[in-house]
């Protein structure tokens, strides 16, 4: 199974337009969170309706998972605590979102909401709790925030991460978890696009303006995750212990038309990397 990983779009159409450009490619396309962005002038229902559009079409191409991120929320629950209602319209077209479990093969997916207070927090617990139960061969969770003290939630002066993450990471240790949030991450000094945690890999594919964004490939049949962004274009061994710096990809996988892009029909030269550490 190969995996497309993007999160932090934030409203950007030319990267949603690259995204349903490449989607047949994948097996799954797992969207990680914050698909809109509050400082955009575009209304805020406005961007709902454009992204469940593209969402739609995206689900029409492959499996689609997304999980909220803070950016995504839309609405108070009856406890007044924040939520993005509108992710889970999207299960209507066939896309697992906030609260899911999605079985592939011998693989679960269980997608986790972004959580404002205790009350959503506490149905996470319940959420994995239950998961858990089930004892899955490979488990791999999509969670917006990476887990604190993790190169991947360093924002170049300070972590940005989830301390109840790493608390559930310890407690149930799944194979992965897949964030963003943090768009810094991968490109300042003592941040990374991946870490260890124990025997649970954690991935961050951070953010950068333009066509394409940044992303992630894993490929979990070959046991392999890449990362590829305006910087260029790195890998790991997912069946070796944590070591660092990644390497470069030499050789292109087959499903690569260079080294680090894909064929894209209107290709945006002017990459560039955000000024921004969260989103």
């Amino acid at each position: 199974m190969r995996c497309l990983v993007v999160a932090d779009l934030h409203y950007s159409l030319p990267q949603f337009d690259w995204l349903l450009s490449v989607a047949p490619q994948f097996d799954l396309v797992i969207f990680a969170g914050d698909a809109l962005d509050i400082a955009s002038v575009v209304d805020f229902r406005a961007q709902i309706l454009v992204v469940k559009k593209y969402l739609g079409l995206l689900a029409q191409r492959t499996k689609v998972i997304l999980c909220s991120g803070n950016h995504d929320l839309d609405e108070r629950n009856d406890e007044g605590e924040k939520i993005a209602r509108w992710v889970g319209d999207v299960r209507q077209l066939g896309i697992a979102c906030d609260g899911d479990g999605l079985t592939i093969g011998d693989t679960l997916f269980t997608v986790c909401p972004w959580w404002d207070g205790p009350l959503v927090q506490q149905r996470i617990a319940q959420q994995l709790n239950e998961a858990s139960a089930q004892n899955a061969k490979r488990w791999i969770w999509v969670h917006h925030a990476p887990p604190t003290n993790s190169p991947t939630s360093w924002g170049g002066k300070r972590y940005f991460g989830d301390v109840e993450l790493v608390q559930w990471i310890e407690a149930h240790r799944p194979a992965m978890v897949i964030s963003g949030h943090v768009h810094e991450s991968p490109f300042v000094q003592d941040g990374s696009w991946y870490d260890r945690i124990g025997e649970t890999w954690v991935f961050n594919a951070g953010r950068q303006f333009g066509r394409p964004p940044t992303y992630i490939v894993l490929d979990l049949d070959d046991g392999t995750a890449f990362w590829l962004s305006a910087e260029g274009a790195d890998h790991i061994d997912l069946n070796a212990p944590l070591q660092r710096p990644a390497l470069p990809i030499k050789v292109a996988p087959a499903w690569l038309t260079s080294v680090d892009r894909f064929v894209d029909p209107s290709p945006d030269p002017n990459l560039v990397t955000p000024s921004s550490a969260t989103g």
